[in-house]
């Protein structure tokens, strides 16, 4: 493979949080940045994945996508999706671009995981830094400028302002501003679409600005198989075809899925793990054994009458709720879908006479599951245990979900759209309600926590032990954040890049 001169700065994934650093560390001329893509780098991406009114991760088989096998909870499997292109997830996930909490600041930086640097004071400047608001414009909490354009969704489809007179009916505060730190209740979906345009990393940081910089190079259809250590630093990366590339630096953004894999087959991981999957040891650590995400589940109800299909984005209103002694910030969510679960899965915005549907899911910062890899051969996925619904609090959280998505469906004010659930909810009975759930049972595909900082890394995403290794996704958080991740990914591209940048 031929790449170029030796790079300062190796970026492996070229998504979510690797297109960002990328663009932000080759802002200096100086320094030499090569990204490497396990997917392709378009120089124009198909319609289907810039039309913010599907979701093309939902879509079996989408060539922009990669699936890895789990399980959500001991019998029931799934097949995890995630981005495999240029912007990641980015590029095939739903637009939700959502900050993180303050609480979740305050819990990153406890001094045994990101301390100081990761309170929300120190990362607001970033988090203002990479977006342009849209509605609010630059203000002491937004940006004005940044790379990444925001905008809430409208909410004048007839669900989505049914959805939010049956939450004022039900007590609900508003809440106008997802990205401000008020109270939760219901309010518009902050997104990273504009005019019906899903705008991912790869276009907002890699195909802007950054574009044509003779001292940046994004090369796709380049999987890593492994980080090369030599001496307790970190070399270089062996690539698809076996070569390795020498680098300064090197920078995983694989994701919270394909990194840890990457470190096991590298030999940094669990000691006993890595030997029972024949892996010689580099360095022990505690890579994989937990795992933190959100898990979800589809409520459709039945249109009183027929509805027009929604203009700009699949989403509607957005509603957060504290479960019972849950945290004040909200931990569940009770997300809207104006097209069908049918048509997110068939890749088609206008699926006339298919049931609407609202995504109940529990936020709370949990960490419940693990990533275990079991064969040093690189093609072998990894066993990915999500470990939902393990105890008596995960499933009261689950039901309260549920029971007060129910509750908004049946609401007076709802039933202006609305005849109902498409099927019976068993709200009455918590066992039954239990299997029901257990039935039905999904991920918000919003995995953390995989290498977490404290344990895995520092604040500034170095591997303990391992010189020139750095990880930059969404597995250093050591817990899920109480909204889904994608605008905090985009933010640790921006909190590594400048501790790169300083050294």
């Amino acid at each position: 493979m031929l790449i170029g001169r030796r790079p300062d700065v190796l970026v492996v994934g070229a998504g979510g949080t690797g297109a960002v650093l990328a663009a932000r560390l080759s802002e200096d001329p100086g320094r030499r940045v090569l990204a490497l893509e396990a997917g392709p780098v378009p120089a124009a991406f198909p319609a289907d994945l810039l039309d913010a009114r599907l979701v093309p991760g939902a879509r079996p088989g989408h060539p922009a996508v990669r699936t890895f096998p789990a399980r959500l909870t001991p019998g029931m499997p799934y097949e995890a999706a995630r981005g495999r292109v240029l912007g990641g997830s980015t590029t095939v996930n739903g637009g939700y671009f959502v900050r993180a909490r303050r609480a979740d600041f305050d819990r990153w930086s406890a001094e045994e995981a990101g301390g100081a640097a990761w309170t929300y004071e120190r990362m607001l400047p970033f988090m203002r830094a990479l977006e342009n608001d849209l509605d609010h414009g630059a203000t002491a909490l937004h940006g004005g400028r940044g790379p990444v354009p925001v905008r809430r969704v409208g909410l004048d489809h007839p669900a989505a302002a049914a959805f939010g007179a049956a939450a004022r009916e039900l007590g609900y505060p508003d809440d106008p501003d997802k990205n401000a730190q008020e109270p939760p209740g219901f309010g518009p979906v902050p997104s990273n679409a504009v005019d019906g345009r899903r705008v991912n990393t790869g276009l907002a940081y890699l195909l802007g600005a950054a574009a044509g910089r003779p001292n940046l190079t994004v090369a796709g259809e380049c999987p890593v198989r492994s980080v090369v250590v030599r001496d307790g630093r970190a070399a270089g990366v062996v690539v698809g075809d076996g070569t390795v590339l020498e680098a300064g630096e090197i920078v995983l953004c694989a994701g919270a899925l394909s990194t840890p894999h990457l470190l096991h087959l590298s030999g940094i991981g669990p000691a006993a793990d890595l030997e029972r999957a024949g892996i010689p040891v580099v360095l022990d650590l505690p890579v994989g054994t937990a795992l933190s995400d959100h898990p979800q589940l589809v409520v459709e109800w039945a249109p009183r009458r027929p509805m027009d299909g929604p203009s700009g984005s699949w989403l509607g209103g957005v509603l957060h709720l504290p479960s019972a002694g849950g945290p004040a910030a909200g931990d569940l969510e009770i997300l809207q879908s104006l097209v069908p679960m049918a048509g997110l899965v068939g890749g088609r915005a206008d699926v006339p006479d298919m049931p609407p549907a609202f995504l109940a899911s529990v936020q709370a910062p949990v960490r419940s599951g693990n990533l275990r890899t079991v064969s040093p051969d690189p093609d072998v996925p990894p066993r990915i245990d999500y470990g939902y619904l393990r105890t008596g609090a995960d499933r009261r959280r689950m039901r309260e979900a549920v029971r007060a998505t129910v509750a908004l469906v049946t609401s007076g004010a709802f039933g202006e759209v609305c005849a109902g659930p498409v099927e019976p909810v068993p709200v009455d009975d918590d066992r039954v309600l239990d299997a029901w759930i257990r039935a039905r049972l999904g991920t918000s595909q919003h995995t953390c926590g995989t290498v977490p900082m404290g344990a895995a890394v520092d604040a500034r995403g170095r591997v303990h032990g391992v010189r020139g290794l750095r990880v930059a996704d969404t597995s250093i958080l050591p817990t899920a954040p109480l909204r889904g991740p994608a605008a905090t990914a985009v933010l640790i591209g921006e909190a590594v890049a400048d501790a790169v940048r300083r050294g």
